[in-house]
């Protein structure tokens, strides 16, 4: 009898939409337009390097316009493909929908590992690659904004709104085609942080839900969870150091590239973040145990488990020895449809990646408002805000001499009450805001219907009958 097939991240993607709609009432003709794919441009495209013409793929797929613009990163992988593209662009529909950006989705990739090349000549390749997109309106401010993903950053982005702005040199929404930027090119303070930032917010507010960490198992706050992080990137890096520094988590293990480390007192992020940049990898590293294998890792014993790089990494071979009995999806499809499976019917309880890493599209949403609306966060009311608290405690103060009760405000109460919110605490309020009513809006309905049994299902249930109210508000 030949080994079950592991369907492939599109094929999953469909089977979890799938198993959604089922438990829902959707006209099939409204059911096949949420499901497809409304477009996808491939283009191939020669640059000149090292004396001679080198050609690229590229794609950009548009799977659903209810709502315009359309949004999603663009990645630069060896492993990026259509249908790859196609099925993130899907999962970044109903990730919108769930946490209410209002937004289509939409997702990019380039075929090129760009370590391969330096800096001059990746400028050169995401220019061009800029161009064709932008000559057909798939980067455009109220079309298509892109952001980035895997294997790009602030430093692509920067270069891709530069193109767009040389091409639209009468836009004076230019800076809003991408997001994602440096904060000297029209970013916003707190994007770099934001999907590790969101992965941490998540985790707070289903530590909230009593009766969710009780199906899971486990009790108490995040304080002293055992937690093993897959990929040391931008995600797992600040997903990692947050919980640790913040929350009084155990960071136990950290799978990489070249194997794993693992440590039952704790692994110092930082230090462990600045070795891989220093070495290339965690072998080597002084203060752990080195694990060659780095894949059987995530088979150790811990609280939470955090996939926050690639896609397919508990799978079919591997799901049956997952022993953590919370999964939170800080990258796009870790676990596969075969594995959800397996792991769902061992009580394993898993925060989806729709849900669980939408902090980069929501501070992404920020940006593109702050772009929009060509004034920081903060500028006109933080300096009122101080004012009318500075009121306050000189009341405060004026009553206790007054009286001569020698009252005092505690230690350092003044500093912090003081202070206005910036631009990083807003932007932190509003994604941990965000991060609280998309979980609740989802928990409602796990713990509501006796026919939902996983996080998964609720946020497809939450996010497709969003999708099918905007479709049905314009006519459809």
């Amino acid at each position: 009898m030949s080994a079950p097939q592991e369907p492939s991240f599109r094929e999953s993607v469909d089977m979890m939409f799938n198993r959604a709609v089922a438990l829902m009432d959707l006209p099939p003709g409204l059911e096949e337009k949420i499901r497809v794919c409304n477009a996808t441009y491939t283009v191939r495209f020669g640059v000149r390097l090292r004396g001679q013409i080198q050609t690229f793929t590229g794609y950009r797929s548009v799977h659903s316009e209810h709502m315009e613009p359309v949004k999603g990163g663009i990645r630069f992988s060896m492993g990026v493909n259509q249908d790859e593209v196609e099925a993130l662009a899907a999962l970044m529909t109903y990730k919108c929908a769930l946490v209410e950006a209002p937004f289509g989705g939409s997702k990019g990739g380039l075929c090129i590992d760009p370590r391969q090349y330096d800096e001059h000549e990746l400028e050169l390749i995401t220019r061009r690659f800029a161009y064709e997109l932008i000559k057909r309106d798939l980067i455009n401010p109220s079309q298509n904004v892109p952001a980035p993903d895997m294997g790009t950053g602030e430093r692509e982005m920067a270069w891709m709104a530069d193109q767009y702005a040389r091409m639209n040199t009468t836009d004076i929404n230019a800076k809003a085609c991408v997001t994602g930027k440096p904060l000297n090119a029209g970013g916003i303070a707190g994007r770099v942080e934001a999907t590790g930032r969101g992965v941490q917010y998540a985790l707070r507010e289903f530590f909230r839900d009593r009766q969710g960490v009780e199906k899971a198992g486990l009790d108490g706050t995040l304080d002293g969870k055992r937690v093993i992080v897959q990929g040391l990137g931008n995600v797992g890096y600040h997903a990692a150091k947050f919980l640790k520094e913040e929350d009084g988590c155990v960071i136990t293990g950290i799978i990489e590239r070249d194997g794993a480390l693992t440590s039952a007192k704790g692994l110092d992020v930082d230090a462990v973040q600045h070795w891989i940049g220093a070495h290339g990898g965690v072998a080597g590293y002084p203060d752990a145990t080195y694990v060659e294998n780095g894949a059987k890792v995530l088979e150790e014993d811990c609280d939470i488990l955090i996939p926050a790089a690639l896609e397919a990494v508990i799978n079919l071979g591997n799901a049956a020895n997952v022993k953590a009995p919370l999964i939170i999806e800080a990258a796009n499809g870790p676990v596969t449809a075969g594995a959800d499976t397996i792991l769902r019917d061992k009580g394993t309880v898993i925060i989806p990646d729709m849900y669980a890493n939408a902090g980069g599209v929501t501070v992404s949403y920020f940006e593109w408002v702050k772009n929009l609306s060509h004034i920081r966060f903060g500028r006109m009311q933080r300096r009122q805000e101080e004012g009318r608290h500075q009121l306050v405690v000189d009341e405060l103060e004026r009553l206790s001499a007054d009286s001569k009760i020698g009252w005092e405000l505690s230690p350092n109460f003044k500093e912090r009450y003081l202070r206005g919110a910036d631009e990083l605490e807003l932007v932190r309020s509003g994604l941990d805001d965000t991060m609280r009513i998309a979980y609740q809006s989802m928990s409602e309905i796990w713990h509501g219907r006796e026919d939902v049994q996983d996080l998964r299902t609720a946020a497809y249930l939450v996010s497709i009958g969003k999708v099918a109210s905007s479709y049905r508000a314009k006519g459809l």
